[in-house]
């Protein structure tokens, strides 16, 4: 992943294309569970601020280290 996030709200294609994942469904998987990072719905829109994005990541790395 890139240090610098876009300066915009992510989708779930977004997050499929920075983390490789294998599919979109892998994001809401980790929104049922409680485990990807922090995301909110606009209507029926799942979106993502960039800063939780990151935050998410930096609290998974500190998990890893």
């Amino acid at each position: 992943m890139a240090s610098e996030l876009p300066n915009r709200f992510l989708t779930p294609e977004d997050l499929v294309e920075m983390f490789e994942l294998p599919s979109v469904e892998t994001v809401y998987q980790w929104r049922r569970k409680h485990t990807g990072p922090r995301g909110f719905r606009v209507g029926r829109h799942l979106r993502f601020d960039p800063r939780d994005v990151r935050a998410w990541v930096d609290s998974q790395l500190a998990e890893a280290a």
